[in-house]
């Protein structure tokens, strides 16, 4: 288990004390972290080069100039989850299936080849169609993270373009499913009728009075879900210019809201909610609207978290060196 609990605002120290680098490498967005060897953050970068935009041969070069950057000497190792796992990213890691521990993906970590330093990609996890097809790849890492840091039985949530919602007991993965509530909402809000709608910035949602009435409308009648959306469209047609500004609030309540109502956590148990910002406004709210216990934890500490522990797995011999051995 870590030693302490990493976080993404920790003070940055000389990238000369990290023992590794990890990195979360997503189809649009590319994060790295240099860890010292008590799994304290020394340095971090955040790059807008996620695999959605890079070919094969682009990746190694990508990372070097990455690390060159912060300062990571030649021999640092690196740790990546994510999409450059995928069959169209670096290297394929090929999933893993469920139950799914730490140890077990650590196993089936892919060593890249690359020219300077030892590089490796944690695989994804699949559930089976005999339960339900789904997969995972990234979020695993820090639903394991997760695990490490506080003890777990129950549903976890993990808001995004493809929210999921696993089920973690101990430290291990038992099953996982997956919502489309951010692509369903930015493809209905760019490219169907009620884009017409979605010319104003949604605000703090936190309190938004039409996003908490529109959870609670998906909440109560999740079946009727295709009329809500139309009104999103008719309500400003027939109401005030004001109207118009509630939509894109409106449209976020009923894909929350719809869900919620397709997980139905039980009212009795407590849902481990994983993210930051706006969505951990969003989801913050919503499940207030919802009546669901909720305990809310920061998505970039429990990646460097679950990424700290895969390289402890992988790599143990990184580890009992000397400090002046490690960079």
């Amino acid at each position: 288990m870590p030693a302490s609990t990493p976080s993404p605002d920790s003070p940055v120290i000389s990238v000369s004390a990290a023992s590794i680098v990890v990195a979360d490498w997503g189809t649009s967005s590319f994060r790295l972290w240099a860890l010292g060897a008590d799994s304290a953050i020394v340095a971090h970068t955040q790059k807008d080069c996620g695999m959605g935009q890079l070919q094969p041969a682009d990746f190694e070069n990508t990372l070097e100039a990455a690390l060159q950057e912060m300062g990571a000497g030649p021999q640092l190792p690196v740790v990546i989850c994510g999409m450059a796992g995928s069959a169209q990213g670096w290297v394929e890691a090929p999933y893993v299936d469920l139950p799914a521990s730490t140890a077990a993906l650590a196993a089936q970590a892919v060593r890249v080849k690359t020219a300077q330093r030892p590089v490796y990609i944690i695989p994804g996890i699949c559930q089976s169609p005999e339960i339900a097809a789904d997969v995972i790849r990234g979020e695993e890492t820090l639903l394991l993270g997760l695990s490490l840091l506080e003890t777990i039985d129950g549903l976890v949530c993990l808001p995004g373009t493809h929210s999921k919602w696993a089920r973690v007991r101990g430290q291990v993965i038992e099953a996982f499913h997956t919502a489309m509530t951010g692509e369903v909402y930015a493809l209905l809000s760019s490219s169907s009728t009620l884009s017409h709608f979605m010319n104003h910035p949604i605000t703090d949602l936190s309190e938004n009075a039409a996003f908490r009435s529109a959870v609670a409308e998906a909440l109560a009648a999740p079946e009727k879900i295709l009329q809500a959306l139309f009104s999103v469209r008719a309500i400003p047609l027939l109401a005030t210019d004001a109207a118009e500004r509630d939509m894109p609030a409106r449209l976020s309540g009923l894909l929350i809201g719809l869900e919620i109502a397709g997980q139905n956590p039980p009212r009795s148990s407590q849902v481990t909610l994983v993210a930051n910002g706006h969505l951990a406004d969003a989801y913050q709210s919503a499940f207030d609207v919802a009546g669901i216990d909720y305990h809310t934890f920061d998505a970039e500490a429990l990646a460097c978290a679950g990424l700290f522990e895969m390289a402890r797995q992988i790599m143990p011999d990184v580890f009992s060196k000397p400090e002046s051995e490690q960079i």
